[in-house]
């Protein structure tokens, strides 16, 4: 089995800051990409960025400049540093995380897993 625990959310004034962590654990045998998405209320959940395990990154379009992801290998772990914080960012952001498995007579099977959200809230 695979957890990704997802922490950092809160709530921030308009124009502040906030890092959000997630952090994967279980049964791995190698993680590929990572990424991030929200979903606001009565929207549908979009990509906000996303991280391959070399480091290549890729960005909505409209959030490049203000939110930048990372990840550290060793810990299995994505983040997303957001700054410059807007009213309509404001969502419930999840990780997701491609992740190998090992399957006895089947060799290494890809997944994708989610976790289980963290709420942003910007207001003042």
């Amino acid at each position: 089995q695979v957890q990704l625990v997802e922490s950092g959310g809160g709530l921030v004034q308009p124009g502040g800051s906030l890092r959000l962590s997630c952090a994967a654990s279980g049964s791995i045998f190698s993680i590929n990409t990572m990424g991030w998405y929200r979903q606001a209320p009565g929207k549908q959940r979009e990509l906000v960025a996303d991280i391959t395990r070399a480091g290549s990154t890729n960005y909505a379009d409209s959030l490049k400049g203000r939110f930048t992801i990372s990840r550290d290998n060793a810990q299995n772990t994505v983040y997303l540093q957001m700054s410059s914080l807007k009213p309509e960012d404001t969502a419930v952001y999840y990780c997701k995380a491609h992740i190998e498995q090992w399957s006895t007579g089947y060799g290494r099977l890809e997944y994708q897993y989610w976790g289980q959200g963290t709420q942003v809230t910007v207001s003042s």
